[in-house]
C-alpha cells in the first residue's frame, strides 16, 4: 500500500470517530431533553396532587363545621323543648 492510501484508510477512520461522536453527542441531547419533559409533567401532577388535596381537605372542613352547626342546632331545640 501506499502513502495515499494509509492517509484516506486515517481519514475514513476520523470521519468515522467523528459521526459516532456526534450520534452519541445527539442522543445525549435526546434523552436530556426528555428528562426534563418527564420532570416537568412530574411536577404539573404534583402540583395537581397539591391542590386536589387542599381542595379536599377545604371540603372536609366544610363538611365538619355543617355538622357541628346541626348538632349545636339540635342542642339549642333540645335546651329550648325544656
Amino acid at each position: 500500500m501506499n502513502d495515499t492510501t494509509w492517509t484516506d484508510m486515517g481519514r475514513l477512520a476520523d470521519a468515522m470517530k467523528t459521526a459516532a461522536e456526534m450520534q452519541n453527542r445527539a442522543e445525549a441531547a435526546r434523552r436530556s431533553k426528555k428528562a426534563e419533559r418527564e420532570q416537568e409533567e412530574f411536577e404539573e401532577k404534583l402540583m395537581r396532587a397539591a391542590a386536589s388535596k387542599a381542595e379536599l381537605e377545604g371540603l372536609a372542613s366544610r363538611i365538619k363545621g355543617n355538622e357541628a352547626a346541626v348538632l349545636r342546632d339540635q342542642l339549642v331545640n333540645l335546651i329550648s323543648a325544656f
